[in-house]
């Protein structure tokens, strides 16, 4: 612990890292081959740092991502590590521009590295700094567009490491090649594991109306992004449709996208991406909302700083386990009997293996 009160930001660095995959993970929406990693690191007059990292989710974003981060550390240069003001600052520079997309991103790491900070400084884990505790987390093995022989292999990956509920993508060419890829999880895992299934906003709304109704009676926790993310009108044509839950949120740029989603009532439950939903500063105004609208809060990757964030959300769901930073971590998350259990020291968990990262840097 700092004997400090207040941080002052000496810098923002940022590094593009591409780490490989074993093998490509197949959606509707084409394959993830890498995991294209931007780390943020902030610097404080004190000594004291933080760290978050962005997905990317394609390498050509990597460098403009850490350009813009870079930007806003010099922007940021000799101010106090406030998220509220910081997050001010940054959004009547970039009022004009917009804060979605990639810019969006970049202030969203810079949140979360400055929360990561003031947490390491003052002793505790992130949960503890908003006023909870590290509690275990239901977690959920999320998995991709494996096709049938593929669905049975995962759902007994799964079941082995101990999870209690899975998530597969489907939206194959055919309705029935959905359902026997959900048949085959429940096949092999018994009517004790919960199923979530992930369309990746691959169909029409008719579609999605359609399959939606053939699912009903296959027993999916949810039905997720059916139809293009924005279209908050016809994932509410859906869910009216439908008696499967809709889950809506990794694509809500920041609460004013998540009360517009709610205020159609375009789904039942809420998954905030903290990256696109404004850091952990977004993150709390979010599950505010959602007590308030009475929805479930589930994660969107970035399991690490989620398992915290989860911890204080009063209507805590899932966490989505997907091990995409794993490889440039000290200590990943660990899972136990079906449970993400986040650490309790300081910060948010989140360490680099600096030889992981040399080994993946991005040119």
């Amino acid at each position: 612990m700092t004997d400090e009160t207040t941080l002052t930001i000496r810098s923002i660095g940022a590094r593009a890292v591409n780490v490989p995959l074993p093998k490509p993970l197949p959606t509707s929406s084409g394959a993830i081959t890498t995991v294209p990693l931007v780390l943020v690191d902030l610097m404080s007059e004190e000594g004291v740092n933080g760290c978050a990292y962005l997905f990317c989710y394609t390498s050509a974003a990597l460098q403009p991502v850490a350009s813009l981060v870079r930007s806003l550390g010099e922007m940021l240069h000799g101010d106090v590590v406030a998220p509220a003001a910081i997050e001010h600052k940054l959004q009547r520079a970039f009022r004009l521009l917009g804060p979605q997309g990639l810019t969006g991103m970049a202030m969203a790491g810079v949140d979360m590295a400055a929360w990561d900070a003031l947490a390491r400084a003052a002793g505790m884990s992130l949960a503890r700094l908003l006023g909870g505790e590290p509690r275990p987390i239901p977690a959920y093995a999320s998995y991709f567009m494996n096709g049938i022989a593929g669905a049975e292999k995962d759902a007994e990956e799964a079941l082995a490491a101990g999870f209690k509920a899975i998530k597969i993508k489907i939206g194959y060419p055919h309705l029935d090649t959905d359902i026997q890829a959900i048949r085959e999880v429940r096949r092999v895992s018994g009517d004790e594991i919960v199923i979530m299934v992930d369309y990746n906003q691959c169909l029409s709304v008719p579609q999605a109306v359609h399959r939606a109704r053939a699912l009903d009676d296959e027993g999916v926790y949810w039905l997720e992004e059916p139809t293009v993310a924005d279209d908050f009108a016809g994932h509410a044509k859906i869910a009216r449709a439908a008696r499967t839950p809709i889950q809506l949120g990794e694509n809500w740029w920041g609460c004013h996208d998540m009360a517009k989603s709610i205020a159609a009532g375009a789904s039942d439950l809420a998954m905030p991406d903290v990256m696109k939903i404004g850091g952990v500063t977004g993150w709390m105004r979010a599950a505010s909302l959602a007590e308030a609208s009475g929805m479930p809060v589930s994660s969107h990757i970035f399991q690490e700083i989620s398992a915290q964030l989860l911890a204080v959300t009063p209507t805590c769901d899932w966490l989505e386990y997907i091990d995409l930073a794993n490889p440039i971590l000290q200590q990943p998350l660990t899972v136990q009997d079906g449970c993400a259990v986040a650490g309790d020291g300081p910060g948010t968990g989140l360490s680099w293996d600096e030889d992981a990262v040399k080994k993946y840097l991005a040119d």
